[in-house]
């Protein structure tokens, strides 16, 4: 479990995200009418958040992901307002009881002003800022996370998960 797994950020595509929510659409698009936010206590809440290059570690060009979040009674919607960032999901059923497990973990770029939504219970670790300047944003969520905040320790789960940095 010493050795790092490496999971490059790939570009954020509708496909690509659809096993962990949806990319919201214009209002014309059929895909529209099968989207849906879910919060199973009726607690919408929307705000700005922010996530700093502080909060996490870094080996040489790489972001270290040592935990994931979930909430499982609300979809959570993100938008980064003011710079590009990296967000690493992994399926609602993932387990991480072992390293083999870290093989449903994806990064993706998450482009300033790109929302996405997380279905409920999917599992996340970001939107981290790239450089040196925090990332704001635009947060929609469950005002109630905090009584439905799951996390798991990905250090101790199934190793260490270095996410390297785009070349500029």
């Amino acid at each position: 479990m010493d050795k790092p797994f490496v999971l490059t950020a790939t570009p954020l595509t509708a496909p690509a995200w659809a096993p962990f929510g949806w990319l919201p659409v214009a209002d014309t698009d059929p895909a529209d009418a099968n989207q849906g936010l879910e919060f199973a206590w009726s607690d919408p809440h929307l705000n700005v958040i922010t996530h700093s290059a502080d909060e996490i570690s870094r080996v040489g060009q790489s972001l270290i992901c040592d935990r994931l979040y979930r909430h499982a009674t609300h979809t959570q919607a993100l938008t980064p307002i003011n710079v590009d960032s990296v967000l690493v999901v992994a399926p609602l059923n993932a387990e991480f009881s072992s390293p083999d497990d870290r093989e449903q973990l994806q990064a993706f770029l998450l482009p300033k002003f790109a929302t996405v939504v997380l279905h409920a219970g999917t599992w996340h670790w970001g939107p981290f800022p790239l450089g040196a300047e925090p990332v704001n944003l635009l947060n929609l969520q469950g005002r109630g996370y905090e009584r439905d905040n799951d996390c798991v320790d990905l250090s101790l789960a199934t190793g260490p998960v270095e996410v390297p940095l785009p070349s500029p």
